[in-house]
């Protein structure tokens, strides 16, 4: 199966480039960047220097002639404009940005100032959160891949929220992200010295990822969530912790929650329950692991939930290849299995 990656001078596309290099089902068969058109790969990845492949333009038909699948590592906007003719030609798509997110137009250009998708690919887009639509996403066109903040913070709530074990009013999530997750552009507050010794909160009201999480937790839980969300930047590469704060709705202890989490994510091999210490980003960096733990503080009625994902592997490519590993009728790990980077 041969695999395109479009927007290869980012750390999304480079990860994706990475992992597909790594698959024993795909073969690389372009690496699609407008701004390096007709470079070679190491001019902008030293680390990938050895593959001798220069960046193509974006033209659809001739990447079409030699893709099946075709990922998009692209800002907003570009999928949502370029996925019709790739859809067109019978290739499958799978879109690492927000544009196919929301079935709304609405909501989309709302949160991110741009022109939304059409309305009809918007209608077919299957929301890619792997543990929770592994059925639909077994006969997708096009997989939207979600947040990496959504991810952490859904794969975290979805089973106690579904079972209405917590209030969906209330919700206070407090997620911390690595600078990858910024993105590589060039801009002043993610220099070195901006960033280093130094955390900060950014986007604190109105962040388009809060929107993503209360239409999540209304997609597979059933119930009209409302979240406080605030991401911070700290200084490190990459990876998220987000931490979640509800209220329960009766008294639960610690194991009978974590049982709760073990039978929810029992046949998802991603998804590791943690029980004598809380989840550490290093401890699932370079990996497609999410390590979830559960504590219940009984002197405030509250559930606390944690988990730690790799924001560029399980937050964005490493959950795009798992969810191409759904729709090709793959094991999920395939091409998945490295073990974390530690230390």
């Amino acid at each position: 199966m041969k695999a395109a990656v479009i927007g290869s001078t980012g750390y999304g596309g480079a990860e994706l480039i990475r992992l597909i290099e790594g698959h024993p089902e795909l073969e690389l068969s372009a690496a699609v960047s407008t701004s390096q058109a007709g470079e070679e790969l190491g001019t902008s990845w030293l680390s990938l220097s050895h593959l001798g492949r220069m960046y193509e333009e974006l033209d659809p038909e001739r990447v079409c002639r030699k893709a099946d699948l075709v990922f998009f590592a692209t800002p907003p906007g570009i999928c949502a404009r370029w996925a019709a003719p790739f859809l067109e030609a019978g290739c499958i798509v799978i879109d690492l940005s927000a544009d196919f997110r929301f079935h709304d137009p609405a909501v989309y250009e709302e949160r991110y100032g741009k022109p939304p998708a059409p309305k009809e690919w918007l209608e077919r887009a299957v929301y890619g959160l792997s543990e929770w639509n592994r059925e639909r996403l077994r006969e997708a066109e096009l997989i939207a891949n979600p947040g990496c903040y959504p991810t952490a913070t859904l794969l975290a709530l979805l089973p106690l929220l579904r079972e209405g074990i917590v209030n969906p009013a209330g919700v206070i999530v407090d997620a911390k992200s690595g600078v990858t997750g910024a993105g590589r552009g060039l801009k002043r507050e993610l220099l070195y010295c901006e960033v280093n010794e130094n955390l900060r909160p950014y986007r604190v009201t109105g962040h388009p990822h809060t929107t993503e999480i209360e239409e999540g937790a209304a997609r597979f839980a059933g119930r009209e969530l409302r979240i406080s969300f605030v991401p911070h930047l700290v200084p490190m590469n990459r990876g998220i912790l987000v931490t979640v704060y509800a209220s329960l709705m009766n008294k639960y202890t610690e194991k009978e929650l974590t049982d709760l989490y073990r039978d929810a994510y029992r046949d998802k091999p991603f998804i590791r329950i943690l029980t004598d210490r809380p989840p550490e980003t290093g401890a699932v960096r370079g990996s497609n692991f999410c390590d979830i733990a559960v504590r219940v503080d009984e002197r405030t009625g509250r559930v606390i939930l944690m988990a730690a994902i790799d924001n560029l592997m399980k937050g964005a490519a490493g959950q795009a290849m798992q969810n191409a590993n759904i729709r090709l009728g793959w094991s999920e790990e395939t091409g998945l299995k490295a073990l974390p980077q530690y230390p």
